[in-house]
């Protein structure tokens, strides 16, 4: 005699969507600070304009990883355009101390400086870009509905966030 299995309640359900859920967010905070790391340290790269481009990568790549927890098809076209849309947000004062940090390490000795801060330029935005996808995906958005407009003053606040967790990492 078969036993016939029974379909699990709403509740529970629920239960299993919201801890699916939980897990989700787990691993890709996991991905996120991972990320932040990788790019503090390719900030030091003491090369301007190879910094940048290798801090660029970094944040291509956790946006794939974050995509593959979501089930999110990457796209590294959409990746590369909302990065720059979201960076291209964020103060000009931060973005100009940002550019010219990179551009100091091609001077002697002084190049020491730009050594040194562009590490928390690169792990803040790292953490913006990827709290941003990571709050946007779970609330069922993909690349082709991301409107950097629309989150511009939710990423220049985690960029502050972003900011003051890299200053606190690297004073460890």
């Amino acid at each position: 005699m078969e036993t016939k299995k029974e379909e699990p309640t709403m509740d529970e359900a629920k239960k299993v969507a919201i801890e699916n859920d939980r897990i989700k967010l787990d691993q890709a905070e996991n991905v996120v600070k991972t990320y932040m790391y990788w790019s503090m340290g390719v900030g030091l790269i003491p090369i301007p304009l190879l910094d940048v481009a290798a801090v660029s990568g970094v944040q291509l790549k956790m946006l794939s990883e974050i995509s593959k927890i979501y089930e999110i098809k990457f796209s590294e076209n959409a990746g590369k355009t909302i990065i720059a849309s979201l960076l291209g947000g964020v103060t000009a004062g931060t973005l100009t101390r940002s550019s010219f940090t990179s551009f100091i390490k091609s001077i002697p000795i002084i190049g020491i400086l730009g050594s040194l801060s562009m590490p928390i330029y690169s792990g803040a935005a790292t953490w913006a870009i990827g709290k941003v996808f990571i709050q946007h995906f779970a609330s069922g958005g993909t690349f082709l509905t991301f409107d950097p407009q629309k989150v511009k003053d939710y990423f220049n606040e985690l960029f502050k966030q972003g900011l003051t967790i890299a200053e606190s990492t690297k004073a460890e």
